[in-house]
């Protein structure tokens, strides 16, 4: 073992990221290694709940207290990727009256902040609530954005020396005298920043011990070094409104179900979602019905629902496990808690930890219990400090709006911008260079993107993950383009119309399962101003096209 012991983490999602940091902050030799984008598996592709617990205060009481207390450490330590809207477990007349008492008890008996609410008072707070809806219990839920807290784990993590690489795919795990001791990688482009058209590399990466952190995808990694870890996939669906319906996070107060949650995101709103167990977590049927479903059903609790506008929907797949033994039927009762496999003591395999289950908002509780299991294998007794020490860009509100006068950025894009970039906004946003709006859907400026691409190299789905830049009602149809072009003249024309291929194609993925009434007719405009202006498209014959199926337009309009 070298003086300073080394560390191989394997995905670059919220738990991989939290370990990269929690270790790293310890004096660890840490490198992170990622097939895709960092949140490109799960974590990129959940509600944005931050959970108080109260979901869990009836089943999972344990859950439920790990839940409140390490939200209130992220209100702390994450205060830019977090959105206290508070939350509401309404009741309809159809639902159990026992259970909303459970829920209400279940609560008091957690320490979770729970206000009981009159039908009329949850209606003042959030006025498209159904008129049926009898009462409510108002919690401390919150918004959290995954994408940003997991870039800020990575950036901490490498503020301290570790190494992080993205689009690079473990194809081996290294195995000698029965001890894993590294693993062989695949760089898409080489290592560093991604570089669209460069050739790849692969490599061999050495390390003391090495962690398996790739959610759903620890079976396969499991595999490679000849141990079994029978994760069960469950995916489920998520769609995304064009607003903002509700500002506060609506749960039906009911038990276990599918479409059952509304959080307030950003500027939208996203609808949760199903629970489905599937084989393959990167290969299973994406379905129209499911997307239907959330719709329906969420509707009886916010009738808006009905007749509002969907931008795109996308699935996720939970990396659920439980014990071999549990043998659970149902996807919906195997537990969310999470496991460490300490695969020395369970399959004779040392130098090889894995974790799997869990729930985001406890990410940072399952990184510490893996950093603490690793530095007792590796000898090292530094304590964790992930709790007490602030992210990047979290900070003291305070000093933001007293600089952000200073940026010449004016309300409502002010504001956007200091929520995302906390307390580096003034590092980023200090230019004397011109600094347009880039994406007017988020707001977004120049100078953020353009420190985005400083980070991430050709990957605009990296620039927009790091600025929300394209997520917003536009879905990168009136700015994909304005992105490519801040590529320029760091990467010649070619890297950067690649770039934008890969921008469209990820956007796409998610629009076309919201292809009716207004987002259709959004995507059609889309088409043909790309097609008439970039020439990026093909030729359509009138006959091709349903058009039948595009609504009116707007009253009184041509």
């Amino acid at each position: 073992m070298a003086a300073t012991p080394t560390v191989l983490v394997i995905g670059g999602g919220s738990t991989g990221c939290g370990i990269a940091r929690d270790l790293a902050m310890r004096g660890l030799d840490v490198t992170l290694v990622e097939q895709g984008n960092l949140t490109h598996g799960t974590t990129g592709r959940m509600h944005g709940l931050l959970h108080s617990g109260a979901r869990y205060a009836v089943a999972d009481q344990s859950s439920a207290r790990e839940c409140i207390a390490e939200m209130r450490i992220l209100e702390d330590v994450a205060s830019h990727c977090v959105e206290e809207t508070g939350g509401l477990f309404v009741e309809r007349p159809e639902d159990d009256e026992d259970y909303f008492e459970r829920k209400l008890r279940g609560c008091d008996e957690c320490d979770i902040p729970a206000e009981v609410l009159t039908g009329r008072e949850a209606r003042e707070r959030e006025p498209y609530l159904a008129e049926d809806v009898e009462k409510a219990i108002a919690v401390p839920d919150g918004a959290v954005d995954p994408f940003r807290l997991c870039v800020a784990n990575a950036a901490s993590a490498r503020n301290r020396g570790a190494r992080i690489e993205t689009h690079a795919r473990v194809t081996d795990l290294i195995v000698e005298a029965g001890e894993v001791v590294g693993a062989e990688v695949e760089h898409e482009s080489g290592p560093g920043k991604r570089t669209h058209a460069s050739p790849g590399t692969t490599e061999r990466i050495e390390a003391d011990h090495v962690v398996n952190a790739t959610g759903a995808w620890a079976g396969r990694i499991g595999e490679l070094a000849g141990v079994d870890v029978a994760v069960r996939p469950s995916k489920g669906v998520m769609t995304v409104m064009n607003v903002r319906q509700v500002d506060t996070v609506i749960n039906r107060c009911r038990p276990k179900g599918d479409a059952d949650i509304v959080v307030p995101h950003e500027t939208t709103c996203i609808l949760g979602t199903t629970d489905e167990e599937v084989e393959d977590p990167g290969d299973y049927p994406e379905k129209q019905w499911e997307v239907d479903l959330l719709i329906d059903q969420l509707a009886e609790l916010l009738p808006v629902l009905r007749d509002a506008r969907t931008i795109r929907s996308y699935w996720g797949v939970r990396p659920l496990y439980e014990p071999p033994e549990a043998g659970t039927e149902d996807p919906t009762d195997v537990t969310r808690d999470f496991f460490l496999l300490d695969h020395a003591d369970r399959d004779a395999r040392p130098g090889l930890t894995t974790v799997v289950g869990g729930k985001f908002t406890t990410y940072r509780l399952m990184a510490e219990a893996v950093s603490d299991h690793v530095c007792e294998r590796l000898g090292v007794s530094a304590p964790c400090r992930t709790a007490d020490v602030p992210l990047p860009g979290s900070r003291d509100e305070r000093v933001l709006d007293e600089a952000m006068d200073d940026f010449g950025l004016t309300s409502p894009v002010a504001r956007r911008s200091k929520q995302r970039l906390g307390d580096r906004s003034a590092e980023v946003l200090d230019t004397e260079d011109p600094n347009p709006v880039v994406c007017s859907c988020e707001g977004v400026t120049r100078a953020e993107v353009q420190d985005a691409v400083a980070e991430s190299g050709t990957d605009l789905n990296a620039v927009r993950i790091r600025t929300r830049a394209s997520m917003g009602n536009c879905q990168g149809g009136f700015c994909a383009h304005a992105m490519a072009q801040e590529l320029h003249p760091e990467y010649d024309p070619e890297r950067a119309a690649a770039a934008l291929d890969d921008l469209y194609q990820e956007r796409w993925k998610g629009q076309r399962h919201a292809l009716w009434g207004e987002q259709l007719s959004q995507a059609m405009l889309t088409y043909a101003l790309h097609a008439t202006t970039m020439n990026r498209g093909r030729t359509v014959r009138d006959d091709d096209v349903d058009f039948d199926a595009f609504d009116g337009g707007a009253t009184g309009g041509d």
